[in-house]
């Protein structure tokens, strides 16, 4: 026996123990399981399909039917310590579902894991369907798209930062060096400073008799210094004001420039699109209800053609002379004919299968046009998505742009009343020129002018220290900024790493399925021998399709099938000229495949096979044996010659 590969260490039961009633054929059952594989062994009509189709409900699956003449019907799994159920109520001509379920949602265990003959994986492969639909349905494409939208926004805002980092890291040589020259001129003013007031100082004769003159003349200099300094300051200012005031202009250029663009005139079409979306809705909800009831009617059918005496009201598979009843009702088993359950006609088993193909036609059809609504949905919603936060754009921008108008208004006024305050500094200036040169006396012009250059070089002193003061406050901020570097690099990569996941995940998966496809392909077909047929593999393909308005690249799964002559040579083969036997085996390892690449058995911890009654007994139990290293239950119905080989070494379950 083989070692179990790829199954997680978590705690899985040795044993579970199933309990039903009234599903398929079954009245009321109670069957237990232990690891491994477990045989469902009979002869037709002895309820294999229905207890696997009782698995199926406690696990979660809606594809379980219920007993013709039951209005509800039950299956409880017992796991460990945990008890898992489902009740089927039949409501208005329909079967409806209820209950705490193993799985919240059984979708990828009845595509990968609940291997019945109805089941798609492997009915796509017996029909030609694409495969790579199938094996990707599990996974939510739009959800990716959208995570790697917001990355690629989260990555521009991080490179818009790095870039204005580069800005300022290139502005920061020049601001140093406008700091060492304004710091030289500084040391140049005080220089010169020291040396006038040196040269004043000695120019001060007669200092006692000329006091009072000398301290009124230097009150009205220090008055003349700083009203000088307040008037450069005042202009400063005004300079300031208007440099913004450019700035803002500019900006409101931009902003209306923006407005121009974002006004599309797409407004009008929000109310046509959000009904057409809704009227899609509705198609597809409609598509849906049709879909799930074409599933249910096949399923029926297909189990009356399987296991016809289940759907009999019969005692034949609680009492000894049920028999004669039932022979009555199916006739003559050479004339392949079925009894309604309903009406008690006979029917032809070939109008059964006939009928059967066109539903199935039908529900591909449905399907079909379901993926079509599903394109035209996504392609409207991203319209009407794109509408929206234009929409919304173009409201942030016209609440900016009065906000701008508004910031030039305040700063004119603003501009207004600092050119009144520099007209009546003017005005004091010259008053206080007008008295210094009053009390200039004989001998005094000097002392005035000699003022007049300490007070100028004070004044110019002041000035360029301020200036230095801003350069070196300016540098710090540039620092501060540059220090942030390392961590925007940091979510950069971050997010890079992220986007290059994302942007692969869908591709890994496609290489993934076709690399395990593949693999037990070769495996499978080397140990199970089928003469002449030399290889069956899948070829992973890029194709232009169209989506909406747009054509697209995209992925296609092509089966490939190399034969070989008697004398040796290899040809190229199709899928309808495969044997029924090798149909089935490879439909059966594509939903391993997409059992092991979505890992199902994380999750699900049953694989049920049934209706394997086209593949011989020895390759039968090969196959069986084969699946048992992925699944910790392996629970397969077969016919008893068929279960023979199997029975000698596994568990074995013959009354249901």
């Amino acid at each position: 026996m083989k070692t179990r590969q790829n199954v997680p260490d978590r705690e899985t039961p040795d044993q579970t123990t199933l309990s039903v009633s009234n599903i398929g054929g079954i009245e009321e059952t109670t069957v237990s399981f232990q690891q491994g594989i477990t045989v469902l062994a009979g002869r037709n009509a002895t309820n294999r399909t229905s207890l696997l189709q009782g698995i199926m409900a406690a696990l979660g699956s809606d594809r379980a039917s219920l007993k013709a003449d039951a209005k509800e019907g039950e299956a409880v799994l017992e796991f460990g310590d945990e008890q898992y159920r489902q009740t089927l109520h039949r409501r208005n001509g329909t079967v409806v579902t209820d209950g705490d379920p193993y799985l919240e949602d059984p979708e990828i265990a009845d595509l990968f894991a609940f291997l019945l003959e109805s089941n798609e994986a492997r009915r796509a492969v017996a029909r030609g369907d694409e495969l790579r639909d199938l094996i990707m349905r599990p996974v939510d494409t739009d959800a990716i798209k959208a995570e790697i939208q917001q990355l690629e926004q989260r990555k521009q805002r991080i490179d818009a930062e790095l870039d204005e980092l580069d800005d300022l890291e290139d502005r920061l040589p020049d601001l140093e060096a406008k700091r060492t020259r304004v710091s030289d001129e500084i040391e140049s003013l005080r220089e010169e400073l020291e040396e006038a007031e040196e040269q004043l100082e000695a120019t001060n004769v007669d200092v006692e008799t000329r006091r009072e003159e000398r301290s009124e003349l230097e009150t009205k200099l220090d008055e003349l210094r700083e009203t000088r300094s307040d008037l450069e300051r005042t202009r400063n200012r005004i300079d300031t004001e208007r440099e913004s005031i450019e700035a803002l202009e500019d900006e409101r250029e931009e902003v209306e420039a923006q407005l121009e663009e974002l006004s599309t005139g797409k407004e009008a079409d929000v109310g046509r699109l959000e009904a057409e979306i809704d009227s899609l809705q509705a198609q597809k909800d409609d598509l849906n209800e049709e879909i799930s009831q074409l599933q249910r009617t096949v399923q029926f059918n297909e189990r009356l053609l399987e296991e016809a005496g289940e759907f009999l009201d019969t005692d034949d598979n609680h009492s000894h002379d049920g028999g004669a009843v039932t022979d009555q009702l199916l006739g003559d088993a050479d004339s392949e004919t079925v009894t309604c359950w309903t009406c008690g006609s006979s029917v032809a088993t070939e109008q059964i299968e006939s009928t059967l193909e066109q539903l199935r036609g039908v529900h591909q059809d449905r399907l079909e046009e379901r993926s079509a609504i599903d394109d035209e949905l996504d392609e409207k919603r991203a319209t009407l998505t794109e509408i929206n936060e234009n929409r919304t754009e173009y409201d942030r921008a016209d609440r900016r742009l009065d906000s701008i108008d508004d910031e030039i208004e305040r700063r004119r006024d603003r501009i207004d009343d600092l050119t009144d305050d520099r007209e009546s500094l003017t005005e004091e200036i010259d008053d206080l020129e007008s008295e210094i040169d009053d009390l200039e006396s004989d001998g005094s012009e000097d002392i005035l002018e000699q003022h007049r250059e300490v007070n100028q070089l004070e004044f110019e002193l002041e000035r360029k220290e301020r200036e230095r003061d801003e350069i070196e406050e300016e540098i710090a901020d540039v620092e501060d900024r540059l220090d942030e570097r390392e961590g925007l690099e940091s979510r950069r990569e971050q997010a890079t790493e992220e986007l290059t996941d994302l942007r692969t995940r869908i591709d890994r998966i496609e290489e993934d399925a076709v690399e395990a496809f593949n693999e037990h392909m070769e495996n499978l077909l080397e140990t199970l021998g089928y003469s002449n047929l030399d290889r069956i593999w899948i070829d992973r393909t890029t194709r232009e399709v169209r989506e909406g308005r747009r054509k697209v690249s995209r992925s296609s799964f092509d089966l490939k099938i190399v034969r070989s002559t008697e004398e040796g040579a290899a040809y190229e083969d199709a899928i309808e000229h495969l044997s029924e036997s090798e149909r089935e085996v490879t439909g059966l390892v594509f939903a391993l495949a997409g059992y092991l690449v979505h890992d199902v058995y994380e999750t699900v911890p049953f694989m049920l096979l049934d209706s394997l009654e086209a593949i011989d007994a020895e390759r039968i139990t090969a196959l069986v044996e084969y699946f048992e290293s992925y699944a910790p239950y392996l629970v397969v119905a077969l016919l008893d010659e068929d279960a023979e080989q199997l029975a000698q070494s596994h568990d074995v379950v013959s009354e249901i």
